[in-house]
């Protein structure tokens, strides 16, 4: 039996996959991420803990085919340039965690490395071409072409979270720009939008209760009650959102927009929210580019880290 270890790692915690050659998830756990003294402790981190996962379950690092790990920065030919998340400045990851652990290491951006996961074994896996937005703290976006991630000259293809969206927007993004999706269309944006229009407005709403408490989660669920103040974030953000995914459709043609992240968890919801400005912005493909939900949760980076070894 062949194996492979897919590591998704993130700011706070680093997921991690074992699986066999032909894909099947056999173990899947997590350990904290140790941002501590620049994070020097990561990449140690990872290769004690997948060490001790072989071990337990008996097999030998030669039945291993490699190890496969999304990180949350921009990455050419296994070096990442920069993760502020982590506390990195430039790191050869492929060379250090490869030396760390005895395996042949495989490394991508995070958000490409969950679009390839989906795209694999989520779904995206009926179609040739999909592009992968993730929603979260921030806005990810990931784009895959019959097969390939599109990661650019660079490794910063993809980053559809700091398209501008608004020229006029004076606060900036914690890209240092200022106008971009993720200030509107993360779950930070949405809470952002709806916090604002509480204090513009006297008008009801059960937010006020909540106060500076407020979530996301709170807004869709009461989005979907009919709140003013929710539906007005929710619908403004989501007219952006579905704008510029069909902005992005006119330039790659993708058969699927794959919606994932944590604020798709408010479901059919969101897309039906997404689904008027983006059907209005393809004008000439409505229709031939679904638009759908992530089906393989928290667990995209560490399938797609794998799949970055096959």
């Amino acid at each position: 039996m062949r194996y492979g270890v897919g590591v998704d790692l993130g700011g706070t915690a680093v997921k991690m996959g074992l699986f066999t050659s032909n894909g099947e998830l056999i173990d899947n756990w997590s350990i904290p991420t140790d941002t501590s003294k620049g994070g020097e402790n990561i990449l140690i981190d990872i290769a004690k803990s997948v060490s001790v996962k072989l071990a337990v379950k008996g097999i030998d690092k030669k039945q291993v085919e490699g190890l496969g790990i999304g990180i949350p920065g921009a990455v050419s030919n296994g070096v990442v340039d920069k993760c502020i998340n982590l506390g990195w400045g430039e790191v050869d990851v492929k060379k250090e965690l490869g030396t760390l652990c005895g395996l042949e290491v495989f490394s991508g951006n995070d958000a490409n490395v969950a679009a390839l996961g989906e795209y694999e074994a989520g779904s995206g896996r009926f179609y040739h071409s999909i592009v992968l937005v993730t929603l979260g703290t921030g806005v990810g976006g990931g784009i895959i072409i019959d097969g390939n991630i599109i990661s650019g000259h660079c490794g910063y293809g993809g980053e559809i979270g700091h398209i501008t969206v608004n020229p006029g927007e004076t606060e900036s993004c914690n890209c240092g720009k200022c106008g971009c999706l993720e200030q509107y269309a993360s779950a930070t944006g949405i809470r952002n939008l709806a916090l604002k229009y509480l204090e513009e407005s006297d008008e009801d709403s059960t937010l006020r209760s909540l106060g500076d408490d407020v979530t996301t989660k709170d807004i869709f669920s009461e989005a979907k009650n009919n709140d003013k103040i929710a539906l007005k974030a929710v619908d403004y953000s989501m007219n952006i959102l579905g704008t510029t995914l069909s902005n992005i459709c006119h330039v790659i043609n993708p058969e699927a927009v794959i919606i994932s992240g944590g604020v798709a968890k408010a479901g059919d919801f969101l897309i039906d929210k997404i689904k008027p400005s983006f059907d209005k912005g393809t004008v000439y493909i409505d229709g031939e580019t679904k638009l759908c939900l992530a089906t393989l949760g928290d667990k995209a980076g560490m399938y797609g880290a794998f799949y970055l070894i096959r």
